[in-house]
């Protein structure tokens, strides 16, 4: 039997035919090709992983004001004592962040940010205590102005960036695009979740969740060092010169105080519309609205290859803001909500554009060692728009004829962005700064 069957011939198994790569289908090249400049930036080694702790960390950034307000007016029944404990919190952060950010480019963003984003923390955590056991008023003052260390997370994230795509402006473009999307992405799910926790838990669970998540997501940001930009060297001689000093760089800060007034006058002007027709629960999905058209301009504006002279760019976002803006006040001489919910979104896409082109420019006029305390200096300018413009929308509510004539405020913060941006484009340098000593 053995000898019969080792006589056998051995016979090789038969070869299929391969079957015939097919093509990828149409719409899936197509795709493939539309986010081309997003894969090739998240191809860079660690870019993935300090992107997705920095979302992390900067979600708490929409949940941290609405938390406090909610806990604080939940507890001692006073919508004014909240609003003034975070206004001061707002002015503390606009005062001490520029001075965080000049450390973070003197000593580095891990060595800085943990010990910053600690403090900052301890801060919220003593902000829960005293809200919980009753402490006099002047301690949530207090503990909510700590919370101003935090550092500008999102400055930081786009200072890797511009530092792995430091000779590639394109790349530069499609990242400061996505960051803005974040930033809109953010904002727009931080106050949903932060009421979520604060309504079905406890009041302070809103603050306990955002300080974990930031901790969290700094020490998680820290860690990734390879995408670190590198530390600037010291002055050689005297104090370092403030970004302020720089040219352009001025006039683009009134920019962005505008624009923060739009955000801020359109949050309380919405909030006083969606009252008036009774359907105050919705002014969270008509404020939402205008964020996603804002986040979804950004995705798609990086997916556009820059063209131009950036002051000039600049200055045509500016214009589609300024005439985008009117159309909410047109929406609400209607007295539609449905109306102002579709131009909302309508007015929201002209916002991540503008806000794109001015941290490009930002970053064209600041050297590379003062990068996120020139950033910075742009958030700060936002903040202090977003109060200026809270207090203008509120205060035209309550002195113009109703909510709907109040929306000429965002209006009229667009058309001054224009108007500074008009003076200033044409003389607005387009190259890297020089070192600043």
């Amino acid at each position: 039997m053995i000898l019969f069957l080792a006589a056998r011939p051995v016979t090789a198994p038969p070869v299929r035919p391969a079957r015939p790569v097919r093509p990828a289908p149409r719409r899936a090249r197509f795709r493939l090709r539309v986010l081309a400049p997003y894969r090739r930036i998240f191809a860079v080694p660690g870019a993935r992983a300090f992107t997705a702790a920095n979302l992390l960390a900067r979600l708490p950034m929409g949940m941290l004001s609405v938390s406090a307000v909610l806990m604080i007016a939940g507890s001692r029944g006073s919508y004014a004592l909240a609003g003034a404990v975070t206004a001061t919190g707002l002015a503390a952060t606009a005062l001490a962040g520029p001075w965080t950010a000049r450390l973070v480019d003197r000593h580095g963003q891990a060595r800085i940010a943990v010990p910053a984003t600690a403090l900052a923390v301890l801060g919220s955590l003593s902000l829960l205590l005293c809200v919980r056991h009753g402490a006099p008023d002047w301690t949530l003052f207090a503990s909510y102005a700590a919370t101003a260390t935090t550092p500008n997370t999102g400055g930081m994230s786009r200072a890797r960036w511009a530092h792995l795509f430091r000779d590639d402006p394109a790349a530069r473009h499609t990242a400061n695009s996505f960051e803005q999307a974040a930033d809109e992405l953010c904002f727009m799910l931080g106050p949903v979740l932060a009421t979520l926790l604060c309504t079905t838990l406890f009041p302070e669970a809103g603050t306990a969740v955002a300080a974990a998540l930031l901790l969290t997501g700094v020490l998680l940001f820290a860690a990734q060092r390879r995408t670190e930009p590198p530390v600037a060297p010291a002055p050689a001689t005297g104090r370092p010169r403030s970004p302020l000093r720089l040219p352009g760089l001025p006039p683009l800060l009134v920019t962005f105080l505008a624009t923060g007034a739009i955000f801020g006058s359109l949050e309380v002007v919405t909030i006083a519309f969606a009252d008036g027709h009774g359907i105050r629960t919705a002014a969270g999905g008509l404020l939402a609205l205008q964020a996603a058209g804002s986040c979804a301009a950004g995705l798609l504006y990086g997916l556009r290859r820059p063209t131009g002279h950036a002051g000039h760019r600049f200055l045509g976002c500016t214009a589609a803001m300024a005439a985008l803006m009117l159309l909410p006040l047109l929406a609400a001489a209607t007295g539609s909500p449905a109306a102002l919910a579709f131009a909302l979104l309508l007015a929201g896409m002209a916002t991540a554009p503008t806000m794109v082109t001015g941290m490009g420019l930002v970053q064209s006029l600041t050297p590379p060692g003062r990068l996120n305390e020139g950033m910075t200096l742009a958030v700060t300018a936002l903040l202090g728009g977003i109060a200026a413009g809270s207090a203008s929308g509120g205060w035209a509510v309550d002195h113009l004829a109703g909510a709907g004539a109040a929306y000429g405020v965002p209006a009229a913060a667009a058309a001054l962005a224009l108007t500074v941006t008009l003076f200033t484009a044409r003389r607005r340098p387009d190259r890297p700064a020089a070192p600043v000593s």
